[in-house]
């Protein structure tokens, strides 16, 4: 499964860089695939092991954060392996 994820601190003021941070390196020392932009966290692998992440990246927040707030959308495809390089590599395919 793939799922793309933004956790948001609340009640931290309006920087929330490091909060932010600290769920980035859960995801990171996961050791699954994942990617980070400027709005979602995407990250790949089997049901348990990408939604233990998802709650400990959750937990790192709250660690510093009163409150947090979860955004997940996830892509449940069996049998589908690298569909976050996958998926991009068919589009630029369309694209060209």
């Amino acid at each position: 499964m793939i799922v793309a994820f933004s956790i948001t601190p609340l009640g931290v003021g309006e920087g929330v860089a490091e909060p932010v941070a600290r769920a980035v390196k859960v995801v990171r020392d996961s050791g699954l695939p994942n990617r980070t932009d400027a709005m979602f966290t995407t990250i790949e692998g089997e049901w348990d092991e990408v939604m233990d992440v998802v709650k400990r990246a959750v937990e790192a927040v709250a660690e510093v954060a009163p409150r947090v707030s979860l955004v997940l959308k996830a892509d449940v495809r069996e049998g589908v392996t690298d569909g976050m390089t996958s998926k991009v590599e068919s589009l630029e395919r369309h694209l060209s």
